[in-house]
């Protein structure tokens, strides 16, 4: 079956090589016309499994107390924020921003009711509602009662009274939600009804497809609103916050990476086989083949229309380095058989090339795919997508690896190596002396980089700040600093508290006005149980502005000389309260049937100490403990809870993911060496990889993230590559003379070459990551690059010991 295979691959390929080429074209040419199709997403949906339990509450939620959706203007004049010029800017400045077609609303300091400036009678508000803009204004009281009210300070006015927000609500999209609904609906009885999953894929696409245009909408949105602000910047500082904008902002910082990645990595490659193998061959067929398989994946991916996220934003330059480390192992395989055999032709040379590293090129790229394939069991949706993505273009690269790049070759005459200085052979050369004759100074060595890694294990934590994911000279860094310091914090958080199910009161005949009686938190008792919540989830120091019907109580209360109401009064105050009062201060905090209560909290984003799995686990504990709530009456929600939960599932994704490709792999390796010794021994050395930079994460405080995550499936897969290569030609050397350390001794002068121009490639690739926008992505190349080092060290030196030391063969 081999032989006909390869005599196949002779007639088709080698043969042919101006039809295989004239194929490849045309159907690289469908994927390039897809090219314009090419998305980027950065919304909700591309950070968390579709059917997560909590985000549909956390949807649920948004659907019954209002969205999130709105964008956060912070202002900070260099004059007086209440003087007549600043007021008139922030003015012209609200006016503009409602003129946007996708803006719905505008809330300021200057539309917001005012009940103190100078106070007002329940008669008076019922009559109209007073506001900075009224006639009637007292300016100075004004200035006070928003630096000091429960409802006014860190939320619309710093406490020192010299920087504003201005809340830009965007339109919402009706059919998105729907969709999004109905989405979650069919979630919850697809296992009872299967039929339903054609439904469920269909309404996904569209979501998608919403979803997207929504982006671009919201971007052209953001553009239109930052170039209002840049009319106000002369005499005032400003600032743009709100998820919308860090969306936005994400997908910028996307596609500014993929060009940066894509430029930077072809940059790289250029100088390195410009520099390893000095012909303009070995660097224009290479450049060539690797460019062709990025071009063609992305393609793929418009076609589809399956866009890429922040995590899967550094395929291009990943697929650029796993493509070019195949292409090196036949060039530098042709080179050795081109400078041992000067009979050969040029077919010969390319055919003997391809025969000779076929298999372990199979079985490295099936390595790698195992590798990023062990993501889908992380559970993250942008670590999933990322793993399949990969898995699809290794498959390209091999295929363009070893149909493109030796069709080309067969065009072009034989080239004879030049002798030059062999500076990597005499490095791998000094190896091979080194653990000859230091071969338990070498088991040391790795014996205690093994206890260094195991050591620094137990210090990993998911624990970081999503603040930290970008530069400090971002805006999404700046501005989420200045509203934790003046306005109240930055994370959303919403706790949810339902009525005991045996007190809830059911009477369609009661209306409106006998919300008390029907109630069970509206009236004195529960709003007094209230309060205590309030002032406790207040004295947190990792809470900032908290909000509930508890701070609409404190103003309607300021109407009653600070008294509380009681039942009776506090029915007729609901009833008389305008509209809009009410939904100010009462709708968005309390349910319409009185049952359920909500605790709008932010959360200090820039405190170094937050720890997020503890403070909801003090919360809940304290509810029930000290309030006497039960757990079932309690649910937390919001961005914060969604941002934990994604943490908190970083430990099971890291053991998953690292336990599925080392028991994959090791199975591969078994089926391909039939040997569990020397399968044992070709996993061992990246494992220690791949162990020592967990350990170096956890002794310098590096966090898991969604991108460190997959480091170590990764440096796994990628350098078992090493091993493949090295034991598959370590055989074929033993077989020789059956003399260990002379097979060792040759390996080291021939594939070792291979294994470290890879390596470098793949290392230098990777350190193009650093030039990411997004700090995860950094960490990625960084510690990536360095898994790679070690990994290609221990294959190098502890492998052939191991070898050598156990007689495996």
């Amino acid at each position: 079956m081999a032989a006909f295979l390869i005599s196949l691959y002779k007639k088709t390929i080698l043969q042919k090589p101006i039809i295989t080429l004239l194929i490849t074209a045309i159907t690289v040419a469908f994927f390039l016309s897809h090219l314009t199709e090419f998305e980027l997403d950065a919304s909700a949906d591309t950070l968390i499994l579709e059917n997560d339990a909590t985000l549909k509450y956390y949807r649920n939620v948004r659907e019954k107390y209002g969205s999130d959706n709105f964008l956060i203007v912070t202002y900070s004049p260099d004059m007086p924020l209440f003087s007549s010029e600043v007021l008139a800017d922030i003015a012209q400045l609200r006016d503009a921003l409602i003129e946007l077609e996708n803006v719905d609303s505008v809330v300021s300091l200057l539309d917001v009711p005012l009940v103190s400036s100078p106070p007002m009678t329940l008669r008076e508000i019922v009559q109209g509602i007073r506001t900075l803009e009224s006639e009637d204004v007292d300016i100075d009281l004004a200035r006070q009662e928003m630096t000091t009210s429960a409802l006014y300070e860190k939320l619309l006015v710093s406490s020192e009274g010299d920087t504003t927000a201005l809340q830009v609500n965007l339109k919402r999209n009706e059919r998105l939600s729907e969709l999004t609904l109905q989405r979650d609906r069919l979630y919850d009885t697809i296992e009872k009804a299967a039929n339903h999953q054609q439904r469920l894929n269909a309404l996904s696409s569209e979501i998608k497809v919403l979803n997207l245009a929504q982006n671009e909408q919201q971007s052209q949105t953001i553009r239109q609103v930052r170039a209002i602000m840049d009319r106000h910047r002369e005499n005032a500082t400003l600032y743009l916050g709100g998820v919308p904008m860090i969306v936005a902002d994400s997908i910028d910082f996307i596609r500014s990476d993929l060009k940066v990645f894509g430029v930077g990595v072809i940059a790289f490659i250029f100088v390195i086989l410009t520099l390893s193998f000095r012909s303009p061959r070995w660097v224009l067929l290479p450049l060539t083949t690797c460019l062709t398989s990025a071009l063609v994946m992305i393609g793929y991916l418009g076609w589809v229309q399956w866009p890429v996220t922040v995590v899967s934003s550094n395929f291009v330059s990943l697929l650029l380095i796993i493509t070019l480390s195949l292409i090196i192992h036949l060039i530098v395989r042709y080179r050795e058989l081109a400078a041992l055999n000067a009979e050969y032709s040029q077919f010969d040379l390319v055919s003997e090339t391809v025969r000779s590293k076929f298999i372990p090129c199979v079985y490295t790229a099936v390595t790698t795919m195992v590798a990023f394939g062990s993501l889908l069991v992380s559970g993250i949706r942008p670590v999933i997508d990322f793993g399949w993505m990969m898995v699809i273009g290794i498959t390209i690269s091999f295929v363009l690896a070893f149909t493109l790049f030796p069709a080309a070759l067969m065009l072009m005459p034989r080239l004879d190596q030049t002798s030059t200085k062999d500076i990597t052979g005499k490095i791998t050369a000094s190896l091979a002396h080194f653990i000859r004759n230091h071969d338990k100074a070498t088991l040391f060595l790795f014996a205690a980089l093994t206890a260094i890694g195991l050591s620094g294990l137990h210090q990993l934590s998911v624990e970081n700040r999503f603040i930290d994911y970008y530069k400090s000279d971002t805006e999404i860094y700046q501005g989420m600093s200045l509203i934790d310091a003046k306005l109240g914090g930055t994370t959303p958080m919403d706790i949810i508290i339902d009525a005991p199910e045996d007190e809830i009161y059911e009477d369609d005949t009661i209306g409106d006005s006998d919300l008390t009686a029907s109630s069970y938190w509206f009236n004195t008792e529960g709003l007094e149980e209230i309060a205590e919540m309030h002032a406790y989830l207040e004295s947190l120091p990792e809470t900032g502005k908290v909000l509930s019907i508890h701070t609409g109580m404190q103003l309607l209360e300021a109407l009653n000389d600070g008294k509380p109401y009681s039942d009776f009064k506090l029915a007729v105050v609901y009833k008389r309260l305008p509209e809009v009062v009410k939904e100010a201060l009462i709708a968005p905090y309390l349910s319409k049937d009185g049952n359920q209560i909500r605790f709008s909290i932010r959360i200090y984003e820039s405190n170094k100490s937050l720890k997020r799995q503890a403070l909801l686990d003090k919360i809940v504990t304290h509810l029930t403990q000290n309030l006497g709530l039960e757990p079932e009456q309690i649910n937390i929600s919001g961005m914060a809870v969604l941002y934990n939960n994604l943490l908190q599932s970083l430990f099971k994704s890291q053991i998953l993911t690292i336990g599925a490709v080392f028991f994959a792999i090791l199975l591969m390796f078994i089926f391909l060496f039939k040997s569990i010794a020397m399968s044992v021994a070709a996993i061992i050395p990246n494992i220690i990889a791949a162990g020592l930079i967990l350990g170096l994460m956890g002794w310098t405080g590096i966090p898991l993230d969604i991108m460190t995550i997959t480091i170590s499936a990764i440096s796994i897969g990628i350098g078992v590559d090493n091993s493949i290569h090295y034991i598959y030609r370590f055989r074929s050397e033993f077989a020789l003379d059956q003399d260990y350390w002379g097979a060792i001794n040759r390996c080291h002068n021939s594939i070792a070459r291979a294994l470290y121009y890879t390596t470098i490639t793949v290392v230098l690739g990777f350190s193009i990551l650093s030039l990411s926008n997004f700090i995860p992505t950094i960490y990625f190349g960084l510690l990536s690059g360095f898994a790679m080092v070690t990994a290609l060290i221990a294959n190098l030196m502890l492998l052939p010991v191991l070898i050598a030391k156990f007689e495996l063969r």
